[in-house]
């Protein structure tokens, strides 16, 4: 039959970004296995609401799969939804976002259905019948392409690596049965949820990203990069390099490359970044790539649309101020 269920994210009932991403996926799957895609959106009550746009991305049907034990992600219940939902519709292959929850719970689905998963690819194709997947090894360093041994077979996609392409479905949407959900026979509880970063944006979210490096010298010196972003606007977000994660100066949820996010936004400054491979693979599908380094042999210039050799505490204020200015029309 080649049915795909793409398993859609969902934070407070507003689908988040990667989800349009999982779903285009999992309709170009289908397509070339002669099938159809199907998202499933998992919640508390009313959760279905969130689903109206996901058949403009290629969902024929919309799976609601809605108690109020899971009005916030709790990896048993999630797992039990997803892997129900998998046996009842008879899959040939399930899609997950590569996220912080998506990465918890597809091995918890791979291992309850007992079959084979791809974490983190990159790219996918249908040969012959079957899904062919290519994801990143040693660093990213290499690309292996692998192949599944049992149905039906689990991937789960880099954030924006795949863009969310348009291919309007149905998107009927369709209460799913929990009836054998059962909370009392959870291991774990949730007892609190706080979400990470604040509030601010999510540096895999955001159209604009200000990433600072080892250049920044600590992390006292952060307040040069927080101007450039609060000029910026909203929709602006910080990242780090590993080092500078690794350092302790940023937290893990702003880290930017191989081991941290992967960004596409519009325009992306690199801040005192050498420019690492591992880094360069988190963000070199960038729209635009603004650098400021001192070493004029840094690898970013190697990949960055507009280069400044210079120091940053210089160059990035007269940036700042320069926004400032375009903002106000003067």
């Amino acid at each position: 039959m080649g049915d795909v269920l793409a398993v859609v994210e969902q934070r407070r009932g507003n689908i988040r970004g990667v989800s349009f991403e999982v779903v285009s996926v999992a309709a170009g799957i289908a397509q070339g296995m002669g099938g159809t895609a199907h998202a499933m959106v998992i919640g508390g009550g009313g959760v279905s609401s969130a689903a109206s746009d996901l058949g403009r991305f290629g969902a024929g049907k919309v799976l609601a799969a809605e108690s109020d034990a899971l009005v916030e992600y709790h990896p048993q219940g999630f797992a039990y939804a997803v892997s129900a939902a998998v046996k009842a519709g008879g899959y040939d292959a399930v899609v997950f976002g590569a996220t912080a929850q998506g990465k918890d719970l597809a091995p918890r689905v791979a291992a309850l259905l007992d079959v084979p998963l791809a974490s983190d690819i990159t790219d996918v194709q249908v040969e012959s019948g079957g899904i062919v997947a290519v994801r990143p090894v040693f660093a990213g360093k290499a690309f292996a392409s692998v192949t599944f041994s049992a149905s039906p077979a689990l991937v789960s996609i880099r954030p924006n690596v795949f863009p969310a392409k348009e291919n309007p479905a149905a998107g009927d949407v369709e209460a799913f049965d929990l009836a054998g959900l059962d909370p009392t026979a959870w291991t774990m509880q949730l007892k609190e949820f706080q979400p990470s970063g604040g509030g601010s944006k999510d540096v895999a979210e955001a159209s604009v990203v200000v990433t600072g490096g080892r250049g920044m010298k600590g992390p006292e010196n952060w307040g040069l990069l927080e101007g450039l972003r609060d000029a910026l606007g909203e929709d602006a977000a910080l990242g780090a390099s590993r080092a500078v994660v690794d350092a302790g100066w940023r937290p893990h949820s702003e880290q930017v490359g191989q081991t941290g996010k992967t960004v596409a936004p519009k325009l992306y400054f690199a801040l005192g970044i050498s420019g690492a491979i591992q880094h360069l693979a988190g963000m070199r599908t960038s729209g635009t790539i603004v650098a400021v380094n001192k070493d004029p042999d840094a690898p970013i210039f190697q990949v960055a649309d507009y280069g400044i050799v210079g120091d940053l505490f210089e160059v990035v204020p007269r940036i700042a101020e320069e926004v400032q200015k375009l903002k106000a029309g003067d």
